[in-house]
């Protein structure tokens, strides 16, 4: 009797130890998760033109969720948008599909040396924290993407961009320009948003996801043009506290 006692009184305490064990071990990696969790957003914008542009108007989409929220409202509002030239107006509009950046400027002058090999580049960019985990497995339903998104379908994911857990796709939005140049000028714009979290529990671990559109347009140019867009979501590792 007293050896079944005995026996029933060790696992008991066995499964309490266990018990507490994982309770101890699941508030710790939930503490560590909410205490370092960082959700980043960083965003560039290139413009390249081989050959001067005069009276350039550009409205060229920028981040925002599907509510129509910018994380670079306030960096273009307070002028902290980095590698905007000098002269360039940039002012932002809420088109109720999307979110625009209107770009104006007297002329773009390259500099000397400039070719087709070798064209002059403009980048713009900022770098945003979110005040919350970014959402990188749905960013077309839940976080920050160049919109309208349209003719989202599936597509194999480029080399060095999966990592087999990524779901890749490609899209179409919309660019306006409009400016003056010689007949075989080339510019291109090309825009680009990653959102990724970083956090530590025994080693750091992230997520995140990427986007970029772009085109290509010659000569003068008076109205819209498509820009092909390329996303990649879901990459990293998702082994988060369930309770976080």
């Amino acid at each position: 009797m007293d050896k079944i006692i005995n026996i029933s009184l060790g696992l008991f305490i066995v499964i309490l130890v266990a018990f507490t064990g994982i309770i101890t071990y699941t508030g710790y990696t939930e503490t560590a998760y909410r205490n370092t969790v960082t959700g980043t957003y960083i965003y560039t914008c290139t413009i390249t033109t081989d050959a001067p542009l005069l009276n350039v108007t550009l409205f060229i989409p920028v981040p925002a969720d599907p509510s129509g929220n910018s994380l670079v409202v306030s960096a273009f509002s307070s002028h902290a948008v980095a590698g905007v030239p000098a002269g360039w107006d940039t002012t932002l509009y809420d088109t109720g599909k999307s979110t625009m950046v209107k770009v104006t400027a007297p002329a773009v002058i390259p500099p000397e040396g400039t070719s087709a090999q070798h064209p002059y580049t403009i980048t713009f960019s900022s770098e945003t924290t979110s005040r919350t985990p970014i959402d990188t497995r749905d960013p077309v339903g839940k976080s920050a993407m160049f919109r309208p998104v349209q003719a989202l379908n599936g597509s194999a994911c480029p080399e060095g961009r999966a990592d087999g857990r990524s779901q890749c796709s490609t899209y179409t939005t919309s660019v306006y320009a409009d400016y003056v140049t010689a007949a075989d000028t080339t510019v291109t714009i090309t825009s680009a948003i990653t959102g990724k979290n970083n956090w530590t529990i025994f080693e750091p671990r992230s997520n995140e996801y990427h986007t970029d559109v772009s085109t290509s347009m010659r000569g003068d140019t008076h109205g819209w043009a498509v820009l092909n867009g390329e996303l990649s979501s879901g990459s990293g590792t998702y082994d988060i506290p369930a309770g976080a």
